[in-house]
């Protein structure tokens, strides 16, 4: 159960690899310091910060932002030190608020590997602080606790790391300030080396863990709620165990740590990321394309797009709560005027409300201002990013389509569509997923509660919703390797015809659409042998006892109109795939509207609930995992008059025949 934490309380922590989350309303600098059973920082080595930002068991961030996640494995600092304290300072010359009252309160939340979390802290009361002592990890009797600070520093940085016992803490102060302004901290450090058995280990540096986005954008949250943009709980994947995504596995300290994806294959380690170009003093630092953590360009990307998804979430919300905070404010003003009768008569009781609206009109405008700066800064990264995503993760409308190869290698993720809130519709945010899929995808194509699907014809809304799931299914035989991935499709009765052309005329099906029930029980049951027997070898250890004829790659099976042509039998053997298919290779792409299953009643709410539902028209019902915005999915769609689906599935079919598949 998570401790909500005020200022002086303190909570035993219960694991010694943690990840500390900070959230503000505006960027802000993170970092860290060591002490010793005085309290004392006894130099500049044990000081985290942007512009050095590892010690031993220590890991901040490079840059200011809105949100950090610093990296911590107390069982690897130093015996001599008995006292973590995370610090948070505004940042200087970068246009940001002068002082901590002028932004939302921070929230500091301290949590294990996998997200859970332990301890939370908001730090409440600042007024004219710029730095500020957010929270305390401390050795006590051989166990570390937690303790909220919050103490605050009107002098900044060097007030409060000379209170620390620190000499010449200006100097030191000038250089953090002066290396977040010339964004020394966006570049990425390279992976630490590879072992002669191929396991990457840890540096003498003592670099904690990190874990990974899970797998599923949807698990924060249950389906009958905004269902799912991203449980990413987006730490980055970067380097270390996750128990959700699997990344990687770790000893103790100084052990070999095994980084690889459990079912990805890993190529040569790559270069490290470009440092991005010093910024102009008083601009915002220059975005770079896969300015993140992550073993491969791909990775880097990845968990960069997660950061940009969590930053405009967290950027919404400060502005939101601004704006309602600025119309409480005025109502409590205009209810405390008007509660004295005199204000009541004569021009006093308007006067009060005009004074009210304008402070209400003041607090709103500075918010959004700050908004429309945070949303700048991302546009002009989203600017960057998009044009340089690989093709798993590209629009349609990416030129990286037209000079695709179909890969030897599975990608991590894979893009379904856009995000974006009202604030900044322009600006959009790739929805991945991450590969293998590990739960079936449900295309609405019923009359949802957006205005686009209730204006559509219930004809065309089908037909969207099938070409919707033809897309994702030619996005996923483009991106895995020749031959590995096999497409089954049901069409009881043979309405998607049109939509199904690109994918039979390539010839890139496993087979002709199966129609009719024989064709529907006929497939079912192929799929089903499949996933028995395959979970049958593996709870026998005995995967080489499979038959020849059993196609081990990966299969997704696109339903059409469920459950139209399903008899109780089939319906039961959906049932069973969609739970148990994906854990050893078999997924489900369904179109379907849920009001014509009505008839079964609540037995079918397992398998709605088991499926990601998306849209085949702009709608409103995924939320994100940080505040819980419900934000607006995009389907995919090809440009206008554009060839890139059948060129890419000539490609697919090309590179089959290449392979002999």
């Amino acid at each position: 159960m998570t401790a909500e934490l005020v200022r002086g309380q303190n909570h035993v922590l219960p694991r010694t690899r943690l990840e500390i989350r900070v959230s503000a309303g505006s960027p802000v600098v993170a970092g860290a310091t060591l002490a010793d059973e005085n309290g004392v920082v006894r130099g500049a080595g044990w000081i985290a910060h942007p512009g050095s930002p590892q010690l031993p068991g220590l890991e901040v961030s490079r840059q200011a932002a809105a949100a950090h996640r610093l990296a911590v494995d107390l069982e690897a600092v130093p015996a001599e030190a008995h006292r973590v304290t995370v610090l948070l300072a505004l940042p200087v010359g970068v246009g940001g608020p002068a002082r901590f009252g002028a932004t939302a309160a921070p929230f500091v939340a301290v949590t294990g590997l996998d997200g859970t979390e332990i301890a939370t802290f908001t730090l409440t009361g600042l007024d004219t602080e710029t730095a500020v002592s957010a929270l305390e990890l401390y050795r006590r009797q051989g166990a570390w606790k937690v303790r909220a600070v919050g103490q605050g520093y009107a002098a900044g940085l060097a007030e409060m790391l000379a209170d620390q016992g620190l000499a010449q803490a200006a100097e030191l102060a000038a250089s953090i300030q002066e290396a977040v302004s010339r964004s020394l901290a966006r570049s990425v450090a390279p992976p630490p080396p590879r072992t002669p058995e191929g396991d990457r280990v840890r540096q003498a540096s003592g670099t904690p863990d990190r874990p990974a986005p899970p797998a599923d954008p949807s698990a924060a949250h249950p389906p009958t709620a905004p269902q799912a943009a991203a449980t990413p709980a987006h730490p980055p994947t970067g380097t270390g165990t996750n128990p959700a995504a699997g990344p990687g596995t770790g000893t103790a300290p100084g052990g070999p740590i095994n980084y690889a994806h459990p079912r990805r294959q890993h190529a040569a380690p790559p270069t490290p990321p470009p440092t991005p170009p010093p910024a102009q003093p008083g601009q915002p630092p220059q975005p770079v394309a896969g300015d993140a953590t992550g073993w491969s360009m791909d990775e880097r990307l990845y968990n960069q797009i997660w950061g940009m998804f969590e930053d405009l979430a967290r950027a919404a919300a400060a502005y939101r709560s601004a704006v309602d905070f600025a119309e409480s404010r005025m109502e409590q003003e205009v209810d405390r005027s008007l509660s004295d009768p005199r204000n009541r008569i004569g021009g006093a009781g308007d006067r009060a409300r005009e004074e009210a609206r304008a402070k209400r009109d003041e607090l709103t405008a500075r918010a959004r201002e700050v908004l429309d700066r945070d949303l700048a800064q991302l546009a002009a990264e989203t600017a960057v990013v998009e044009p340089a995503l690989p093709a798993a993760y590209a629009g349609w409308d990416n030129p990286v389509w037209h000079a695709h190869r179909i890969p030897m290698e599975l990608p991590m993720a894979l893009r379904l569509g856009d995000l974006h809130l009202p604030e900044r519709p322009g600006l959009r945010i790739p929805l991945l997923v991450r590969l293998p899929l590990e739960r079936g995808i449900w295309v609405d194509s019923g009359r949802t509660g957006s205005e686009a699907a209730a204006l559509m014809d219930s004809d065309r809304l089908r037909r969207l919703a099938m070409e919707t799931a033809v897309l994702h299914a030619a996005r996923l035989l483009a991106v895995y390797p020749p031959g590995e991935f096999s497409v089954h499709v049901i069409d009881p009765a043979g309405a998607a015809a049109g939509p199904l052309a690109p994918l039979v005329e390539a010839g890139v099906l496993a087979g002709p659409p199966a129609a009719g029930p024989q064709g529907v029980a006929s497939v079912l049951a192929h799929l089903t042998r499949r996933v028995d027997l395959v979970q049958m070898a593996v709870r026998a250890g005995a995967a080489d006892s499979l038959p020849p004829d059993l196609d081990t790659g990966e299969q997704l099976l696109v339903v059409n109109d469920f459950p139209h042509g399903f008899d109780d039998r089939a319906v039961t053997q959906l049932r069973y795939l969609a739970d148990e298919g994906p854990a050893v290779g078999v997924h489900l792409l369904m179109v379907a509207d849920r009001e014509d299953a009505n008839a079964y009643g609540p037995v079918l709410d397992p398998l709605w609930r088991s499926l990601l539902r998306i849209t085949p028209v702009a709608d409103s019902h995924l939320a994100d995992p940080w505040v819980g915005h419900a934000w607006t999915y995009e389907p995919p769609v090809t440009p206008p008059g554009s060839q890139v689906l059948e060129q890419v599935l000539a490609a697919v079919a090309a590179a089959r025949k290449a392979a002999g598949r």
